[in-house]
């Protein structure tokens, strides 16, 4: 059952177009019986049926049959001039972008004023749209009733369904067109990523040369010097020429120490220095000359990750396929739990009770 709220309808300032809306509301419905007793009047049938409830009716109504039309046009005079002072209330409180969208937004309204047949059915939709201004101004909210929550919830599954289909239609083309080689990665690469290359040289110069200040910086680069000297030196200590300098008497081992912090030194401002002087074209120079030969060994991987491209749209059509308005409807069944158990003692008695009910009616 609807409930109007009374001070939602006060502070809206609606209350003039609602009684509006009544009076229209009367009117179209007088106007929809109307024209059902006007087109049943055209049987045969239904003039035998007037004539023996109403004898004398079928000749009297005949004249306003005939002129059904005119009568239907008054009509119409009402509804059209119901929408030019609308349009005109549009206008002055700027509901819409331009002037004339509102009979673009309203369209079933003029529509429904042309006197035909298959166009008189639009009328109906005005009742919509009265609806939809109440519960749009919270006058009256539609969530409220039964009927709105049926037609949600049968409204959203058949939205869920065609859009489920035609996403999986679309994961399915792109799996195609990835297993017979599309062309679509080489398109990207020429296309999107090699029309950006400087802007991608320059951001990799900043990042390298970023991290080489950050490594030769005294706080921020300390861990990754000391592990660039444990590195180093574990090397060098593990060198067999490098391990004969202990052999030497008094200064062997002094000299290993040096040694171990002269290279160590000099390979992390060799990373530095070559981090630094990496600029954009060096960067480019590297691509396009660095990497030319590719192995069966990088074939092999680039299937692999397109492989994984493939289990990743095979997990999502999956989860796309999943039909959650059936899920939402075993939660709403399930929403008063499970039957209640009967007590063990009670079950027995009925089962008795059945058999000697069973065994009575054998016997009669």
């Amino acid at each position: 059952m609807l409930k109007i709220n009374r001070q939602n309808l006060k502070d809206s300032h609606e209350t003039p177009w609602l009684v509006l809306d009544l009076v229209m509301l009367g009117i179209l419905f007088i106007n929809l019986l109307w024209l059902i007793f006007d087109s049943l009047y055209g049987t045969a049938v239904f003039q035998s049926g007037l004539e023996w409830l109403l004898p004398g009716s079928v000749a009297a109504y005949a004249p306003v049959h005939d002129n059904f039309l005119l009568i239907d046009l008054s009509f119409v005079g009402i509804f059209l001039t119901e929408f030019i002072v609308r349009w005109g209330v549009a206008i002055h409180r700027r509901e819409y972008m331009r002037w004339y969208f509102y009979p673009f937004a309203r369209w079933y309204d003029l529509l429904g004023c042309i006197p035909l047949g298959s166009t008189r059915i639009f009328r109906f939709l005005r009742i919509f749209s009265i609806l939809y201004r109440l519960h749009k101004y919270e006058i009256i909210n539609l969530n409220d009733t039964a009927l709105f929550r049926f037609l949600a919830f049968y409204y959203d599954a058949l939205v869920e369904e065609l859009s489920d289909r035609i996403v999986i239609k679309v994961l399915s083309d792109a799996q195609k067109e990835i297993a017979d080689g599309s062309p679509l990665i080489d398109e990207i690469s020429e296309q999107v990523i090699a029309t950006r290359k400087p802007i991608l040289s320059k951001w990799a110069s900043s990042m390298l040369t970023h991290i080489g200040n950050t490594i030769a910086d005294d706080m921020q680069g300390e861990v990754v010097r000391s592990h660039v000297k444990q590195a180093v030196g574990k090397a060098v200590r593990e060198n067999a020429q490098v391990s004969t300098l202990g052999l030497v008497p008094v200064l062997g081992s002094t000299i290993g120490r040096q040694l171990e912090t002269a290279v160590t030194d000099i390979v992390t401002h060799s990373v530095i220095n070559l981090l630094r002087d990496i600029t954009p074209e060096k960067v480019e120079e590297f691509v396009a000359q660095g990497i030319t030969d590719f192995s069966s060994d990088d074939h092999n991987l680039d299937q692999e990750a397109l492989l994984v491209v493939n289990e990743c749209i095979e997990l999502l059509k999956k989860h796309v396929g999943q039909q959650k308005w059936k899920q939402r409807l075993e939660e709403k069944d399930n929403q008063f739990g499970p039957p209640p158990e009967l007590d063990p003692d009670i079950q027995q008695e009925l089962v008795r009770s059945r058999m000697a009910e069973t065994a009575e009616n054998t016997e009669q």
